[in-house]
């Protein structure tokens, strides 16, 4: 194991933001200015945003810097630029970093996840293809990681996996809260929840929307492709996948309710009938401080909730006629990580050829369904890294371009 500070010791902790200039990594960023005795920016990386990062740089002074393009950088003294196709794996598994923000999207981060976890990092993620098509090689590392630290020190917080790896997702983070403190083997089910997207009730035709009524999104500000998810539901989906592995629970056991105010985060129902659910205001800034902060609490720049100004709290089960991706993401997980990198990879596919303007809305569903159809299958549903990766390339180079009539006919 490295020699890095991965656990709780003295000093601030040294982070590292893979995606430091996307949504998730700015609110981050905001989230450690807010704590400068706890934290120190060591290495920053993003995917070719050179200003912002150029800006970043200026004001946080890291020991390194990696962009994906080859955008020039002016880089203060003392930070160097971390050039090559293992730039990333570089910055995740460096000796001077404790904690790994994975902040970016798609399977690119699957190689640093891995080789922080290996080098006893701590990773802190809201990528979903690290789970999603990953999770078969991930969790065994953050479990390991965690019956070390029952093995040496009892009653440790660190002998968990979720304090080696930390989700960030709201719905998630709101599930390991919930959590803390409680035996696995005393809950009846998980549940997420929904806020239901901009088309909860409305139109009655799906297949017209447009690309800003899609990221017109009315409770969270987020960024495009998790607000198009979010609006076919495919999210959730995603969301169960990830449960499954997170919390070593079944599909039958993970319920998804749609909850319109985005107040109730997600939920967890006990065996003895107790419901316990985390409750916030529809601001990242929260679970991103919780996986960065565990285990202890600070002072938060959000919000708090206000029940009497909430005034009331809906719930609804989702309707899957009008959402079908959600039961489609739901059914790969069942088949296996073939199925679940060929969704994953899809879907990005998806929402990036609606938001071009190359299919409709009603055309991302029938994208992933196509691609679990034709690459989902086959008997090793527990691929390695290397054909993981192959596998994603496969299914997006198939469906980056044509029509997409439906599941059995989708343009090759």
């Amino acid at each position: 194991m490295s020699s890095s500070r991965s656990a709780e010791v003295p000093g601030p902790r040294r982070v590292a933001i893979l995606g430091s200039t996307g949504s998730i990594g700015r609110q981050a960023l905001d989230v450690l200015s807010q704590h400068p005795d706890a934290f120190r920016i060591m290495a920053l990386a993003a995917g070719g945003n050179a200003a912002l990062l150029t800006e970043q740089a200026a004001e946080w002074h890291p020991t390194a810097v990696a962009i994906a393009t080859d955008a020039r950088l002016d880089l203060p003294a003392g930070t160097e630029r971390i050039g090559g196709d293992d730039a990333l794996t570089d910055l995740a598994a460096r000796d001077d970093v404790d904690l790994v923000v994975v902040a970016t999207g798609g399977i690119v981060s699957l190689r640093p996840v891995i080789a922080a976890l290996e080098a006893g990092k701590v990773v802190a993620t809201a990528n979903k293809e690290t789970l999603v098509a990953g999770g078969h090689l991930v969790m065994p590392l953050a479990r390991a990681l965690a019956a070390r630290r029952a093995a040496t020190v009892p009653d440790d917080p660190y002998a968990s996996p979720l304090a080696w790896l930390r989700p960030i997702d709201s719905e998630h983070s709101a599930i390991w809260q919930c959590l803390v403190g409680e035996r696995l083997e005393r809950v009846a089910s998980l549940i997420l929840t929904a806020s239901g997207g901009p088309f909860l009730d409305g139109p009655a035709d799906l297949s017209t929307v447009t690309r800003e009524e899609a990221l017109r999104h009315p409770t969270w500000s987020m960024g495009s492709k998790i607000t198009i998810d979010s609006a076919t539901l495919a999210n959730k989906g995603l969301e169960v996948i990830e449960a499954r592995w997170l919390y070593d629970v079944g599909d039958d056991a993970i319920e998804v309710v749609v909850h319109p105010q985005s107040v109730v985060h997600s939920a967890v129902r006990f065996v003895d009938g107790s419901l316990k659910a985390q409750l916030g205001t529809p601001d990242m800034r929260t679970p991103i401080q919780y996986a960065l902060t565990y285990p202890d609490r600070r002072p938060s720049a959000s919000v708090p909730v206000d029940l009497v100004a909430a005034a009331r709290l809906d719930f609804r089960a989702p309707d899957l006629g009008r959402f079908p991706a959600l039961g489609i993401a739901r059914e790969a997980g069942r088949i296996g990580q073939r199925a679940t990198t060929a969704l994953i990879a899809a879907d990005e596919v998806a929402v990036t050829r609606f938001l071009d303007g190359t299919i409709g809305f009603s055309d991302i569903p029938r994208l992933l369904a196509a691609a679990i159809e034709r690459f989902g299958a086959g008997s090793d549903q527990a691929p390695d890294l290397a054909t993981t990766i192959a596998l994603d390339a496969e299914v997006r180079a198939a469906f980056a371009s044509g029509s997409v009539p439906g599941a059995s006919t989708v343009a090759r």
